[in-house]
């Protein structure tokens, strides 16, 4: 066999394994931002389960507050839906902005929730509202460690997609890039209170 085709396969062969490494890399860093996301959608579940909890045990106390009450799980049922629809593929950008979206939203009514509810003392007394509340905070901060890993899964991810030679192997085989969770409102960058 002559040296030069030799050295041809040799080639073609190393540019083929290199090419297998690249693309298994990109399946695991889509594959972890998608676990990622999948932890965000645990903890999102569990609130979505403690609002309802929380607006039936506030009912009593907040009966002038019907509009408020009805905004909050308006913005629940929104969410959730929305989020549905995203986890079914966490890959499809439009269906993760708009659950990004309608968690904003969903955040933007429950701090009016929280504000009207510092309004009523009895109801910061009822044991029962307390530990939703106490619960609803802890749920709000997995949240946010969760959102945290995702970011940064999606940042290592797209980071790949754009490198050089990976972003040669990710377009033809149609890897594409994530969506960060960016906060939309100033009032989701402060830190949820809730005060009993």
């Amino acid at each position: 066999m002559p040296w030069g085709l030799i050295v041809f396969i040799a080639i073609f062969c190393f540019i083929f394994l290199y090419i297998i490494v690249i693309y298994n890399n990109l399946v695991k860093l889509k594959n972890r931002f998608k676990n990622a996301f999948a932890q965000i959608d645990v903890q999102l579940k569990r609130r979505y389960d403690l609002i309802p909890n929380l607006v039936e045990a506030t009912k009593a106390y907040l009966q002038h507050e019907r509009q408020t009450l009805e905004a909050v799980i308006q913005a629940r049922n929104q969410a959730a839906s929305a989020n549905k629809k995203a986890a079914g593929d966490p890959t499809d950008n439009q269906a993760v902005s708009s659950m990004f979206s309608a968690e904003s939203a969903l955040t933007g009514a429950m701090g009016r929730f929280f504000a009207l509810a510092e309004n009523y003392p009895e109801l910061k007394a009822n044991q029962t509202v307390e530990k939703l509340m106490e619960e609803l905070t802890t749920t709000e901060n997995r949240v946010a460690f969760a959102r945290q890993s995702y970011n940064d899964s999606v940042m290592t991810y797209n980071t790949s997609l754009e490198s050089f030679p990976d972003n040669m192997i990710a377009s033809p085989f149609n890897f594409n890039a994530a969506t960060l969770w960016e906060l939309e409102n100033k009032a989701e960058r402060e830190p949820v209170r809730i005060k009993l």
